[in-house]
C-alpha cells in the first residue's frame, strides 16, 4: 500500500491521533476513504471512455456515402 510497511503505518496512525485527536480521527478518516472511492470511480470512469470508441450518430454515417457517391459522379462527368 503506497510503498509503507506495517511499522509506518503505525506511526503515521499514532502522529495523527496526536495531533487530530481521538474525537476526530474517525471522522478525517471517514472523509479520506470517501475522497479515495470517489477518485477511483473517476479514474475508472476515464479509464472505461477511452476503451470504449465513440459511436458516430446514424444521421452522419448516413451523410458520408452522398459526398462520396456526388464526388465520383463529378470525377465520371469530368472523364465523360
Amino acid at each position: 500500500m503506497f510503498g509503507l510497511g506495517f511499522g509506518e503505518l503505525v506511526l503515521i496512525f499514532l502522529i495523527a491521533l496526536i495531533f487530530i485527536g481521538p474525537k476526530k480521527l474517525p471522522e478525517l478518516a471517514k472523509g479520506l476513504g470517501k475522497g479515495i472511492r470517489d477518485f477511483q470511480n473517476a479514474a475508472k470512469g476515464f479509464s472505461d471512455q477511452m476503451q470504449n470508441p465513440v459511436e458516430t450518430p446514424p444521421s452522419e454515417t448516413q451523410e458520408t456515402p452522398k459526398i462520396a457517391d456526388a464526388t465520383q459522379q463529378e470525377k465520371e462527368d469530368h472523364h465523360s
